[in-house]
C-alpha cells in the first residue's frame, strides 16, 4: 500500500461513516437537506432563482454501500448553493483560444495542470484580458469556488485558492459552489474519494483521454452526514494526513530500497563466495596452491608447443594490495598466471552484406551475444581475426572500452569474431571453472569501472586485467561454490517481490 492507496482508505472509512461516531445531538442529514431545499424553494418562489430539472430519485440500486442512519445519500445538485451560477464549466471552441492568452497576469485560467491530487497545483500558469473574460463571464470562478476536473484525472477536485482576483475556467474543468450548510471541506474530501470518481470511471467518454460532462456530475451520489459530523470527519481527517505524509516518505524509502535490494543481495552472495564465506572448505579437496602448480606446468607446456605465448613476468603480489583475507587453502593469484587473457581485435574491418558478426562491446548484454543489431565482415576477415582471438565454447567475454564489463560465458551457436574486448580462455579446462571466473567478474565490474582510464570513453587495458587479482579455491570447493551461487541467484532476481519489505 502505497501512501495514496492509504489516504483513499481514510477518506472511505471517511464516507462510510467509520471515521468518527455519530452523535444524536448533532441532529440527521434529512434535516440539513429540508433547510436547503426550503431555501432554493423560497428564491424560486421570489424569482431571484431559476428551477432546475429534478433529476431521479435515489434508487437502491445505485447507493453503493450502507451508512448510518442519520446520513443520506445524495446527488451533488442537492449540496448547490443558491447562487445564480452554481455550476457551470469552462468556454468550449472559439471562446478561449491561444489567441486570447496574454503574457500580462490580469485573469488566471484554471487549467487541468492546477489541479493536483493534494490540492492547488500553482504551474503552467497562463493569463486572459479583462476584457476578454467578460465576455465568458458564465465561466467566472471565485476564490473559495470547488473546481472539479472533467478530464484525467477526472473528478479530482481543488478549492481555489487566493492566488490572483479573478479566474477562467478552461473547457477541461467544471465550477461548483456548495450550499453553506455543508462544511466544504468534507465535501472536497467526499468528492476526491472513490466513491464519487467510481461513478464518473463507470460511464466515461473516450478511451485514451478519459472526460466526464457537467450533466453527468450533477448526477452523481456523495454522502451526507449531519453539518457538525462533517467538521469532525474532516477534523479527524487533517489529524490523520501528517501521518501519511510520513508514511509517504517511509514508503518512498523502502520503494527504493526494495528496487535495490536484489542487486544488493546478489552483489553479497557473490561477495560471501570470493571470501570463502559461502560453503565450507574441505581438507580432502586439496589446495589452491596444489592447483596453481598443475596450472604453470599446464601453462609452460603450451607455450614450448607455441599455443599460447609467454606474456611478461608480473610482480608478486604485496600484502599492500590483498583487499581480503582468505581461507588457508586458497591463494591470491593475478588474473594470467592461470587463465590466457586476450583481446579482439583492434582494426574495423570492411563491413558487408553478408558475412560473419563482428561482436562489440554493445553486443553483451545480461550475459549474452546479442546479435540483432550485429555488423557483418567477411569469412577472410574473420578468420585472420580468429587466429588470434578465436572464440570458443567455456571462454569469456568482458567489454573493455565504453560500457566495462558485461561478462558472458560463450556457449557458441554460430561462428563469430570479436573486436576491442577482452577474452579470456582456460589454460586447461578440466583445471579451472570457468563459471567462478564468470562471477567473479560480475562482482569486480562496477570496481573495474572506477579504475578504468580514459576520458570521453573509458577503457581498461589488457595489462590491467592481466595483473588483476582474483581468490583462487582449490578446483572442486569452485565447482561448489558456482553450485551455490546458482542455487541462490533466483531468490536475489526476485527479491523484490518474494523478500519485499513493508511498512507497518
Amino acid at each position: 500500500m502505497n501512501a495514496q492507496d492509504l489516504k483513499n482508505s481514510i477518506l472511505q472509512l471517511a464516507i462510510q461513516g467509520k471515521l468518527v461516531e455519530q452523535r444524536e445531538e448533532e441532529g440527521t442529514a434529512e434535516e440539513l437537506l429540508k433547510q436547503i431545499k426550503a431555501e432554493k424553494e423560497q428564491l424560486i418562489k421570489e424569482k431571484k432563482i431559476k428551477k432546475e430539472k429534478p433529476l431521479p430519485e435515489i434508487t437502491d440500486d445505485e447507493i453503493p454501500f450502507d451508512i448510518p442512519e442519520s446520513w443520506e445519500w445524495v446527488r451533488l445538485v442537492d449540496l448547490a448553493d443558491t447562487c445564480e451560477t452554481p455550476f457551470a464549466d469552462g468556454p468550449f471552441g472559439s471562446n478561449l483560444k491561444r489567441e486570447h492568452y496574454i503574457s500580462k497576469p490580469e485573469v488566471r485560467i484554471i487549467q487541468l495542470s492546477n489541479i493536483g491530487e493534494n490540492g492547488w497545483k500553482n504551474k503552467n500558469v497562463k493569463y486572459t484580458s479583462f476584457a476578454h473574460a467578460e465576455t465568458i463571464k458564465r465561466s467566472k470562478v471565485n476564490i473559495g469556488d470547488i473546481v472539479i476536473a472533467k478530464m484525467m484525472p477526472a473528478g479530482r477536485a481543488i478549492e481555489v485558492p487566493d492566488v490572483d482576483n479573478t479566474y477562467i475556467l478552461s473547457s477541461d474543468a467544471v465550477k461548483f459552489v456548495s450550499h453553506k450548510l455543508v462544511y466544504k471541506k468534507y465535501l472536497l474530501n467526499a468528492i476526491n474519494s472513490n466513491v464519487f470518481r467510481s461513478q464518473i470511471y463507470a460511464e466515461v467518454q473516450g478511451i485514451t483521454r478519459v472526460r466526464t460532462s457537467l450533466t453527468k456530475l450533477k448526477k452523481y451520489l456523495l454522502p451526507l452526514p449531519p453539518l457538525e459530523e462533517q467538521k469532525r470527519i474532516v477534523e479527524k481527517i487533517e489529524e490523520l494526513m501528517p501521518y501519511v505524509e510520513k508514511y509517504d516518505k517511509a514508503h518512498s524509502e523502502v520503494e527504493e530500497l526494495n528496487k535495490k535490494f536484489p542487486d544488493d543481495m546478489q552483489k553479497s552472495i557473490l561477495q560471501f563466495a570470493i571470501q570463502g564465506k559461502l560453503v565450507e572448505q574441505r581438507v580432502e579437496e586439496g589446495t589452491a596452491e596444489e592447483l596453481y602448480n598443475q596450472i604453470q606446468e599446464e601453462k609452460a607446456k603450451l607455450i614450448k608447443e607455441g599455443r599460447i605465448k609467454k606474456q611478461q613476468s608480473l610482480a608478486e603480489i604485496s600484502e599492500d594490495e590483498i583487499p581480503f583475507d582468505i581461507p588457508e587453502s586458497w591463494k591470491w593469484v593475478r588474473f594470467s598466471e592461470i587463465i590466457d587473457v586476450r583481446d579482439g581485435t583492434h582494426d574495423t574491418p570492411k563491413y558487408v552484406a553478408k558475412g560473419v558478426p563482428l561482436v562489440t562491446s554493445k553486443n553483451l548484454k545480461n550475459g549474452e551475444i546479442d546479435f540483432e543489431n550485429v555488423k557483418l565482415i567477411s569469412v577472410e576477415d574473420a578468420e585472420k581475426i580468429n587466429q588470434r582471438s578465436g572464440v570458443e565454447n567455456g571462454d569469456i567475454l568482458f567489454a573493455m572500452i565504453g560500457s566495462i564489463g558485461n561478462p558472458v560465458l560463450v556457449k557458441k551457436s554460430r561462428d563469430f569474431s570479436i573486436k576491442n574486448m577482452a577474452l579470456f580462455k582456460a589454460i586447461n579446462s578440466s583445471l579451472l571453472n570457468m563459471e567462478y571466473l564468470f562471477w567473479f567478474l560480475q562482482l569486480e565490474q562496477d570496481f573495474m569501472k572506477k579504475k578504468s582510464a580514459g576520458g570521453v570513453q573509458s577503457f581498461v587495458s589488457l595489462t590491467f586485467l592481466r595483473s588483476y587479482l582474483i581468490p583462487l579455491p582449490p578446483l572442486k570447493e569452485q565447482k561448489r561454490i558456482v553450485a551455490k551461487i546458482e542455487e541462490l541467484m533466483p531468490y536475489a532476481k526476485t527479491a523484490s517481490e518474494g523478500i519485499n519489505i513493508t511498512v507497518y
